[in-house]
């Protein structure tokens, strides 16, 4: 079971489904970064509260448990923690030690440490994220979804909205194109908020 700080933050305890399992988070910058993360590659695996590492501070042994580690086939490991900037920066000196502590403990197994905080989790990458990682496993339309790749790849400069206006103008067409932008069948910027001039390209 999870320890619960006590915290002025609201703490949203909960699990998200992935394909290497149920992934639990306390708080919903957790639940964010499990999004996020998830949706810009599906293949890791993200493992809650990995390990407790003992070390000392000063002469007091204390202990630390980071929030996740992810690992993937083609990528060193990373343990991170998951904290609010303004949290970070008033409990920066009390929290070193633990950090020093943990950035070892991953070095010594080829990996790395970092903390993510809100700046780096929340934005119009998340909600995007948001708004498409739902549709990741939604059945797609193949006469429709062919008509779409096919429109993208004849246009030299293809946008969401030239795309739509070459296709049977409907609602199937733009279910079936986010669909596809979250399989990454097309591809966009998703570090920006997606509108109608959003450029799209197919693979």
């Amino acid at each position: 079971m999870r320890r619960i700080p006590l915290s002025r933050r609201s703490h949203i305890v909960g699990f998200q489904p992935l394909p290497s399992g149920l992934v639990e988070h306390e708080s919903a910058l957790e639940r964010d970064f499990v999004t996020l993360t998830t949706f810009s590659d599906a293949t890791l695996s993200i493992t809650s509260q990995p390990v407790t590492i003992y070390y000392f501070d000063g002469p007091t042994r204390r202990r630390y448990t980071p929030d996740f580690l992810i690992t993937g086939a083609q990528r060193p490991s990373e343990l991170i923690e998951i904290k609010y900037s303004e949290e970070l920066r008033r409990n920066q000196e009390r929290l070193e030690a633990a950090f020093t502590a943990a950035r070892a403990w991953a070095s010594e197994r080829c990996g790395t440490f970092r903390v993510v905080t809100e700046l780096e989790i929340r934005g119009p990458h998340l909600r995007n994220a948001q708004r498409l990682l739902p549709l990741r496993h939604v059945p797609l339309d193949p006469e429709r979804s062919a008509s779409v790749l096919a429109a993208t790849r004849s246009q030299l400069s293809p946008t969401i909205g030239s795309v739509l206006a070459a296709v049977p103008g409907d609602s199937i067409s733009l279910s079936t194109l986010w669909r596809l932008i979250a399989r990454g069948s097309l591809r966009a910027d998703l570090s920006a908020a997606i509108s109608f001039n959003t450029a799209i390209f197919a693979l």
